[in-house]
Formats: C-alpha cells, sequence, structure tokens
C-alpha cells in the first residue's frame, strides 16, 4: 500500500503539463465514476477573496449543524489541507483510498495533478453523505476542472490582473473566462462592485440570476466592531465584524451572505449561526498576525489586486515602530506593478529568491523597488525567505512590524519557519 507522499509523486509525474486547461478529461472521469450531489454545491471563484469566502460559508453552515466538505487550493503546507470534511482535514489513509477507486477508473488517461486530487476529494465528498459542498475554483472559471460540477449558486469573489497566460491581459477578458461559472437559472454572485460589463453579458447570456456587490446587495460598516447586511430579502443589522482581518472582508462576508440568502430555500441559516461563522472563520495567511511585539504579520497577496487591498490594510492598522518586509515572489507573478504598489509599506526590506522552476529571484525585485524610490541601504538580498525572516526577527524591536508577503511560497515557508500550524 503506498503512502500520500508516494501517492502525490506518482501524480505529479503522470500527465505531460503541470497545468492543462480543458474539461474533456475530466467529464469522462466524472462519468466514469458516476460522481453528482444532490445536495446544494457552492462554487467559488474570483481574483482574490475565493478562500475567504469559502471560510465564511463552511463556518456559517457547520454552526447550523449542517456536515459541509470543502475543496481549495493552493495548499501551504500540507496537501491534506485541499479537502475538510466537517472543519477536519481528510487523513492521509483517505486520500490514498480514493487516489485508488481514480486509478482503477481512468484507464490509459492520464490527468493532469489537479485533476487527479479534485476527482478523489470529490468522490469522498459524495460518499461522505453532506449537507453542502463549497468548492474553490483554482484558476479561472471556464475550462478549470472545478467547472465540471454544476453548482446550486456560483460566486465570483473579485476580477483582477493574474493568471494572464490563461485568462487574458484585461479584467474585461479574465472576467468573461471566470463568469462561465455562472449558469442557466442559477444564483449566480458577483462580490467585484465594479465588475467588467463582459461578466455582466455572460450571465444574461447563459441566463443566469446574476446578483452584484453594491447593487443588489451590500455589506456597510457601521461601527469599530459591527456592520450592516442588506440583500434582496435580507436585513441583517449590527453584526459582528467578521474575524478575518483586512478592510475588504466584510465584502467578501457580504458575497458569503448573499449565496446563502440565494439558496435559502434549500439551505436555511439563522442570524445565530451567521454571527457565529463570521466570528470564528479564519485562514492562514489572510492578514494573519502570528505575534506582538514585534508584530508578525503574513499575507498570501501575490498580485496587484491584492498588494492594493494590503496596503490599504496596513494603513488601517499603523504601528509605533518601523515595518520590515520579507518579500518573495513568483516570477510569472506582475512582481513590477506590486513593488509599485508596495514599495511605500516597508522601511527595510528582506528579498528573497523563491525556489522552484516559477521561483523568482530577489534581484528583481530589488530592482523594481529602487525604480520606486527605495533605496540601496533599504533593501538586503536573501537566497530563502527562513534566511530573511531570520535577519528581520534579529533587527526587529518589540515596537517594529514584520511583514512576510508576495506569494503562498513565501508564507508558507515563514509558517515552518516559525513552526505555525495551518488554520
Amino acid at each position: 500500500m503506498q503512502t500520500l507522499e508516494q501517492w502525490l509523486s506518482f501524480i505529479e509525474h503522470l500527465h505531460s503539463k503541470t497545468i492543462d486547461m480543458g474539461l474533456e478529461r475530466m467529464n469522462k472521469m466524472i462519468k466514469k465514476m458516476d460522481i453528482k450531489f444532490d445536495v446544494p454545491v457552492f462554487t467559488v471563484g474570483g481574483t482574490n477573496g475565493k478562500g475567504s469566502i469559502c471560510s465564511y460559508l463552511e463556518h456559517i453552515l457547520q454552526a447550523q449543524g449542517y456536515k459541509v466538505g470543502v475543496h481549495t487550493s493552493p495548499h501551504l503546507i500540507r496537501f491534506n489541507e485541499r479537502a475538510k470534511v466537517n472543519g477536519q482535514y481528510v487523513a492521509d489513509e483517505e486520500f490514498c483510498k480514493y487516489f485508488e477507486e481514480v486509478e482503477k477508473a481512468r484507464g490509459e488517461l492520464t490527468l493532469s495533478y489537479f485533476e487527479y486530487t479534485l476527482l478523489a476529494i470529490l468522490k469522498l465528498f459524495q460518499e461522505k453523505h453532506l449537507d453542502a459542498v463549497i468548492l474553490e475554483i483554482g484558476l479561472g472559471g471556464r475550462l478549470d476542472a472545478v467547472n465540471t460540477v454544476d453548482p446550486t449558486v456560483s460566486i465570483i469573489a473579485s476580477i483582477g490582473i493574474d493568471h494572464t497566460a490563461y485568462l487574458g491581459n484585461t479584467r474585461e477578458e479574465i472576467a468573461w473566462d471566470k463568469a462561465h461559472i455562472y449558469r442557466h437559472d442559477k444564483p449566480a454572485i458577483c462580490g467585484d462592485k465594479n465588475p467588467p460589463e463582459t461578466l455582466i453579458s455572460y450571465a444574461k447570456e447563459v441566463g443566469a440570476l446574476l446578483e452584484i456587490n453594491g447593487k443588489d446587495f451590500e455589506g456597510t460598516k457601521t461601527g469599530d466592531n459591527s456592520w450592516n447586511y442588506v440583500g434582496p430579502k435580507w436585513k441583517l443589522n449590527n453584526l459582528p465584524l467578521p474575524s478575518m482581518k483586512g478592510i475588504y472582508q466584510i465584502n467578501n462576508a457580504s458575497a458569503a451572505l448573499a449565496a446563502l440568502e440565494a439558496v435559502e430555500d434549500q439551505i436555511k441559516v439563522d442570524r445565530s449561526s451567521i454571527e457565529t461563522g463570521l466570528k470564528t472563520a479564519l485562514l492562514s495567511g489572510r492578514f494573519q498576525k502570528i505575534q506582538s511585539k514585534p508584530e508578525i504579520i503574513v499575507d498570501v497577496g501575490h498580485n496587484p489586486h491584492a498588494a492594493v487591498q494590503l496596503a490599504e490594510t496596513l494603513k488601517a492598522n499603523p504601528i509605533g515602530g518601523k515595518t520590515y518586509a520579507v518579500f518573495g515572489m513568483l516570477s510569472d507573478k506582475d512582481r513590477e506593478k506590486v513593488c509599485a504598489i508596495m514599495g511605500t509599506c516597508a522601511d527595510c526590506w528582506m528579498v528573497c529568491d523563491l525556489p522552484g522552476e516559477r521561483g523568482g529571484k530577489a534581484e528583481d525585485l530589488q530592482k523594481y523597488l529602487i525604480k520606486e524610490g527605495v533605496t540601496d541601504d533599504q533593501i538586503k538580498i536573501f537566497a530563502n525567505v527562513e534566511d530573511g525572516l531570520q535577519n528581520a526577527l534579529k533587527t526587529a524591536r518589540s515596537a517594529d512590524r514584520i511583514l512576510v508577503f508576495g506569494s503562498f511560497v513565501t508564507v508558507s515557508a515563514a509558517l515552518t519557519a516559525l513552526k505555525v500550524p495551518v488554520l
């Protein structure tokens, strides 16, 4: 019997491409494995905010007493993070059991890493007799493997520029691709307050029941510790602020509530469960505070859209001392624009090489930061995130802040070095 690590190694080398967009292989396998759900399915896509929305949905539904399965990607430290049932990560042995089922069914068909693992998770969810299934779209929407599962309600968190090699170079092109998770006569939630016309027109074309943040539903902060949600039918005043920090989290929570409101005839939640879910939903790497004195914040933001939100959240949460940024990005991300947005957010920069084929070089980040007016003596170069973090920890004083950001890879290395478990 193979271990989980052996299975994952096998799966990684099975297909010729790491990322191979398309639905044909998945559709064949879904039929072969007879995967289907007769419970509400929440499909969550978007550039940023997907994971947070999944977490709000999960915690609200669980607080109501429902049995919930959640699939997200990528993982930070352990593969098991990609699938949870009732708040618990799926164990190695269970993954191995369902990988065997995928292997029996696939025959000569080769599957990408994401397809193979997703099929195992879907089959596992099917056999757990869940009350609800939450599926995060990994990349785009139109040709993402998750899009082979028909949703009860589809949510697009936000539209920003990312994954341009696959989705296009403009918000209009990216929005059109992501909008393909919308379905005829099904609720289609858009958390972005300014969606491109391509998203709106596609929703109309397929006859989806589109609801847009700021138009059909909205969340508004009303005090230091409260906010109001107003939707087509619900009006919820004085809700507790989401437990996840960031000025954008009210938008994410509003999109989750809009989705729950849209399917209340199939799965009901009460105010008490909503409040509990908002207060308990947590996700590693989303402006996550690790410690105080010095404060350590980790954030997986890795594109310009996320950088704008991170910069605004930092300004809204000032500190008395200096900010030390431990910073690494993948080479296929818009590093120059992220540096332009974040250049004034730190006093000292520990720029780090990232490993792997896509790993970006610290020298490139140094060049982009200097272009934005950061001086050479404010920047130190490190061969890895661990060394950059250790330097920041040695240098920072109790009133200072250490900010670790730029990639899931960067945050994963920091959490591992700090021995912080994934939430």
